[in-house]
């Protein structure tokens, strides 16, 4: 197996993507292949041991920012690091692709060049998010910010077969994000989009609250990108602003000082836990669902380590055959 890695893209790049995909190719032995400057990518991989491991570079002399215009800067710059990806997963010389880059130019590279999948009107993010219970999956992340029902179903179907081949759960729970359990709650589009999913064969459990997200009841729930988006970031804030204001209630207290620093108590491991849980890293990138191609989208602060479960993320995908299951529960439906 084969996966591409976008070298230069993420804030820490190229860095940490070479860090991560090293201990990819090392650990899960999967070839890899870094694209970018290929001096800086040469450089960053003198200071790692390399030897017998399946890495090679493939030079691309542009870089698109973080700030860029997505579909603008995919025209302007054919020659870019994610541009560059892309076409070799197109040109099935490599089998997924990994960015941490401007992620509006690696869903507008992902659509230019790998096109969707036969019945898929929008592609989406499909996040993952730890509950009580178990990983749940929010899409859409943020790739559409409007849709209309027929979208939002569209993500339901994708996050269905995502959660079955990926976790191994026969019948996904599918909760629609809505401020309201009952079914005339709502917009017209979370109610339209009630309807669909209440007729469909999904197992539908209703609408979740946004208080109820964490519970796990609903192992795909499903919202727009600009929902979803908001909700996961602030999910990632509030998951840290919580771990932070433990650490500092814990270190206010004598006792509890004593405790710490005396190691008769697993509060600290505890905190490991709990951080580990709820760290993204943990979960590598949110995978890039209907296009005619695997794609990991990962997050722009992403370190090695989580470079690197993104590369096992899309190692996943392409191994459990995601895309041929999910263009055969989208046939069934035409």
């Amino acid at each position: 197996m084969r996966i591409v890695i976008d070298a230069m893209g993420g804030d820490n790049a190229p860095s940490v993507n070479v860090q991560g995909a090293v201990a990819a190719a090392r650990d899960y032995n999967i070839e890899m292949v870094l694209v970018g400057n290929e001096d800086s990518i040469k450089k960053e991989l003198s200071t790692h041991d390399t030897y017998g491991l399946p890495i090679s570079i493939v030079h691309a002399s542009e870089i698109i920012g973080m700030h860029e215009s997505p579909a603008q800067a995919c025209k302007q710059k054919p020659n870019s690091s994610i541009m560059v990806a892309t076409r070799l997963v197109k040109e099935q010389k490599a089998d997924g692709l990994v960015s941490a880059g401007n992620s509006g130019a690696v869903m507008a590279s992902a659509l230019m060049l790998l096109g969707r999948l036969r019945g898929v009107n929008r592609p989406a993010i499909a996040s993952l998010i730890p509950t009580v219970k178990d990983i749940s999956i929010i899409i859409d992340a943020g790739a559409n910010i409007d849709c209309k029902p027929k979208n939002l179903f569209q993500f339901a179907i994708m996050g269905d077969v995502f959660v079955k081949y990926i976790f191994n759960k026969t019948s996904p729970a599918i909760g629609l994000l809505n401020i309201g359990e009952e079914e005339t709650k709502g917009n017209e589009l979370t109610e339209a989009t009630f309807k669909l999913l209440k007729n469909s064969q999904l197992n539908f459990v209703g609408n979740i609250e946004g208080r109820d997200v964490t519970k796990g009841d609903a192992d795909v729930i499903i919202c727009d990108g600009f929902i979803g988006n908001i909700l996961l970031k602030f999910a990632e804030g509030l998951a840290f602003t919580i771990v932070d204001i433990l650490k500092k209630e814990l270190s206010k207290s004598i006792v509890n000082k004593i405790l710490l620093l005396s190691g008769l108590v697993g509060i600290k491991r505890s905190l490991r836990n709990l951080h580990k849980k709820i760290d993204y890293a943990e979960y590598g990138g949110a995978p890039l669902l209907g296009i005619n191609g695997v794609c990991i989208i990962a997050h722009g602060i992403s370190n090695a380590r989580a470079i690197k479960n993104a590369i096992k993320v899309a190692s996943e995908l392409v191994d459990k055959k995601i895309n041929e299951h999910l263009s055969l529960e989208l046939k069934m439906l035409d």
